[in-house]
């Protein structure tokens, strides 16, 4: 460990105080972590700022109850369904802190200058004054993650007496041989603890003085360390009272218990596909609405689980998944551009299926549900955007013998191309203008894409067939 007493490198962009001296004649001012945060998010509101960058379809739930609870100096537990956003929401917090803050060089616990609280540090500022070396720590630094799980020990958490320490002479009732856990290390920051009903009842109980009185007991030691920390956590209600539960001790030591919840909104769902998939492809609005609806149906289905809920990752996997089928086939047939089709939705159908929990009762019909619903999605998006348009010219050109053929293997060009002639309809472009706004779509692929879901709704409407064989899709 670095001495108390030495100088160490100034990170990159951090100011450049080095002493105490310094720091105390700059006029700077000690906060306890909840008045930092407090400052700094009362800040952000009156300069109409957003601190929750990312986040959506909470703002006005979630985020109203998280603000108070954090003005109001509230450890918070947030409880909700697996892919609600809890972790990120968390993690979103140490945006709240300041960018840098000075802490004492080599510390432990990365104590604050004006306030050390250890027996090494306490002992280094009475030697050395207004001469004890300080460095500066981001704000990264200071926000600390677990995932409980049922092998945590308490040493994890709070810590233990150091083996090595006592070997190297140093007698049990010494407080330098404990090595601290990850709670007292971040002090004068966010610890975060994700699924805390996994967390053994027994390890639980070793969080209780830390939650309350803020101090730590260790094997018998009492240690009287005045620990600022914030002690976030998140929770799936089926595992609150199933799996685990948080017991009613600690959880009366939380003074928030915030409900978070999926998007409420399309639009939000929309948005956090769009923020958080990593596309390798083009992948049109259209279909990411498609994907949204879906999954909000899911959501909604007697046939799902709705206990273990459905995750917003199953429809970012799923744009993912229709962008690689994009890809792939941009790449074997030589296209320009890679851009999804409607048709690239059956990959992700056939792939998705195992991130949901169907019903006892719904054995053997897994496919048949998430087709069905796909193509409820489908056909709510065709009502959405193509409502009053006339099509029907080209239902008659399909009823006089015409089709269209589109598929896996066949290119957006090759789309396009073998689309029945409608004298001078301009219903083709219409069909753009409606998805893409004026100018009806930038590439071949995105107004393939296009009349690719006007097909696929008159398909839905029973207002024309569709045989797909292999890896091509008839219309006709």
């Amino acid at each position: 460990m670095t001495s108390l007493s030495s100088a160490s490198p100034a990170p990159s962009g951090s100011p450049s105080l080095s002493t105490v001296g310094e720091l105390r004649a700059s006029g700077h001012v000690h906060k306890s972590l909840r008045t930092e945060i407090r400052d700094n998010l009362l800040a952000r509101l009156a300069a109409g700022e957003d601190p929750w960058p990312g986040l959506h379809g909470f703002q006005d739930t979630v985020i109203p109850q998280l603000e108070r609870a954090l003005l109001a100096g509230h450890d918070v537990v947030l409880l909700g369904e697996r892919g609600q956003g809890k972790t990120r929401l968390l993690r979103t917090m140490v945006g709240l802190l300041d960018e840098w803050t000075p802490v004492i060089s080599g510390s432990e616990l990365g104590e604050h200058p004006f306030e050390p609280i250890t027996h090494a540090s306490k002992a280094a500022a009475a030697t050395y004054g207004d001469d004890l070396r300080i460095s500066w720590q981001h704000r990264s630094e200071r926000y600390a993650e677990k995932l409980a799980t049922p092998d945590t020990s308490v040493a994890d958490l709070i810590g233990d007496v150091d083996p090595m320490k006592v070997a190297e002479g140093r007698s049990l009732g010494d407080p330098e041989t404990i090595h601290f856990g990850l709670i007292p290390r971040s002090h004068r920051g966010i610890v975060a603890i994700n699924e805390l009903p996994d967390l053994a009842e027994r390890i639980q109980v070793a969080m209780l003085n830390v939650m309350e009185e803020r101090d730590i007991q260790i094997r018998g030691y009492v240690l009287r360390l005045p620990l600022d920390v914030l002690v976030v956590a998140s929770a799936n209600p089926e595992d609150y009272t199933n799996r685990g539960r948080i017991i009613t001790p600690l959880k009366d030591r939380f003074g928030a218990e915030i409900r978070t919840h999926y998007p409420s909104e399309l639009a939000a769902e929309m948005a956090v596909v769009r923020q958080e998939a990593h596309l390798v492809a083009d992948v049109p609005e259209p279909l990411l609405e498609v994907l949204a609806r879906f999954t909000r149906n899911l959501r909604e289905s007697t046939a799902v689980d709705q206990r273990s809920g459905v995750s917003a990752r199953f429809a970012i996997a799923g744009a993912e998944t229709i962008a690689a089928s994009a890809l792939r086939r941009a790449t074997i047939l030589g296209e320009d551009a890679a851009v999804a089709r409607v048709v690239d939705l059956e990959t992700a159908v056939d792939v998705l299926g195992g991130k949901i929990e169907f019903e006892s009762g719904e054995e053997g019909r897994e496919a048949e549900i998430l087709t069905h619903l796909v193509r409820t999605a489908t056909a709510e998006t065709v009502r959405e955007h193509f409502r009053g348009l006339d099509f029907a010219l080209l239902v008659e050109a399909i009823e006089e013998g015409s089709t269209v053929t589109t598929g896996a293997a066949v290119s957006a060009r090759d789309v396009l191309a073998g689309l029945p002639v409608l004298g001078e309809s301009e219903l083709y472009d219409q069909v753009c203008e409606r998805l893409y706004g004026e100018g009806g779509g930038d590439s071949d692929g995105q107004r393939a894409c296009a009349i690719e879901l006007a097909l696929e709704g008159l398909f839905l409407a029973r207002k024309i067939g569709k045989d797909t064989d292999g890896s091509e899709t008839i219309y006709g």
